[in-house]
């Protein structure tokens, strides 16, 4: 396994992320094909037999009970200090906000109780999930710097959101004396490089981050067109909506993943990683099956040619953007961000 810095921070993490959507109980969320907590400890502990130390979990993860598994099973077989945890906070729900409940308020309590579930006196980087629209962001982003005071977070990123709004967010917090976002955590793969437009060049500028997930398309970029037939394939309704309605320019790429595959003598899923690993700093590679965590780790000592990866790239066409950055927009097309509470101190400067 290669390590690195994750963008400005001093944390320390594997080129490999494992992403755990994967774990949690399956009656207890959005997806059905998650893994039971006995196939959860056995995916991460050999995920840290093969030096994987960055894991990425969400509070929204089947109810919780991701973060749950995932706490158990680090406790029971690494050392605290040796393994760097993400998880992410939803945005404040129609309840919360009838009740008047505050951003900063929101963030300690998501906090709170993902640090619960953990078993954890604090986690390594805190996610904001998806772009809340109806919280001001300097609430949200007073309300992360007060977690980073206090300790219970070593870092702060973002997921699912344009390059604009990730400025937008640091801006404030260069202004304010806030923590600022270290990480981005955005939809990029071999199929799908929308991030390529602004994100990237931007993330490169400020060195933050790129820690992408949907590394391998849910799958798609592992196995050829018709391969399949496992259960996530089968029941991930997310997935097919992402990916179902371009499959057929997709499968241009696809095809050409497979025929490096077998140039080089390995795993498709070697293949799409390693491509992946020449853009970003760590991608977040979901995982359950054990095979799954050993093909991506392996991809980390791939190297690719330049006329290879510009084989890979030269099919790809301009996709609509799918998944929750299509949702990335206020519910009324002439609603403005409430990017500060009052609106005053995003202006009282300008």
């Amino acid at each position: 396994m290669k390590y690195t810095k994750l963008g400005n921070s001093d944390l320390t993490v594997s080129r490999i992320c494992m992403g755990c959507m994967g774990f949690g109980d399956a009656g207890r969320g959005m997806h059905s094909w998650t893994v039971d907590e006995e196939h959860t400890r056995e995916i991460i502990k050999r995920g840290l037999d093969l030096g994987v130390n960055f894991f990425d979990t969400a509070i929204g993860y089947q109810s919780g009970t991701s973060e749950q598994y995932v706490g158990r099973a680090l406790l029971d077989f690494a050392k605290r200090g040796e393994v760097v945890v993400a998880t992410k906070f939803l945005p404040r729900s129609e309840d919360e906000i009838e009740r008047g409940i505050s951003g900063q308020q929101h963030i300690e309590n998501m906090i709170n109780t993902s640090l619960k579930n953990l078993g954890m006196d604090y986690v390594d980087l805190y996610i904001y999930h998806m772009w809340d629209w109806q919280t001001p962001l300097y609430d949200i982003m007073d309300g992360l710097n007060n977690i980073v005071k206090s300790g219970k977070t070593r870092a702060i990123g973002i997921s699912n959101c344009f390059a604009w709004q990730l400025a937008k967010a640091n801006a404030i917090a260069e202004r304010e004396g806030f923590a600022k976002f270290i990480s981005v955590q955005g939809h990029y793969n071999l199929i799908f490089r929308e991030e390529e437009r602004e994100m990237v060049p931007y993330c490169g500028e400020e060195n933050i981050a790129l820690t992408p997930y949907s590394a391998l398309a849910s799958g798609r970029l592992s196995r050829l067109p018709g391969e399949g037939g496992t259960k996530r394939a089968n029941e991930d309704a997310y997935a097919k909506f992402k990916y179902d309605a371009t499959a057929a320019q997709d499968n241009v790429i696809i095809e050409r993943v497979s025929e490096l595959a077998q140039k080089y003598g390995v795993s498709m899923t070697e293949i799409s990683l390693a491509w992946l690993l020449t853009k970003v700093t760590s991608p977040v590679v979901g995982a359950t099956k054990l095979h799954h965590i050993e093909g991506a780790a392996k991809a980390v000592d791939l190297q690719l040619a330049d006329e290879d990866i510009a084989y890979l790239e030269e099919p790809y066409v301009p996709h609509p953007l799918a998944g929750v950055m299509a949702q990335n927009k206020p519910a009324n097309a002439k609603e403005k961000h409430v990017w500060s509470t009052g609106d005053q101190k995003i202006n009282e400067n300008n």
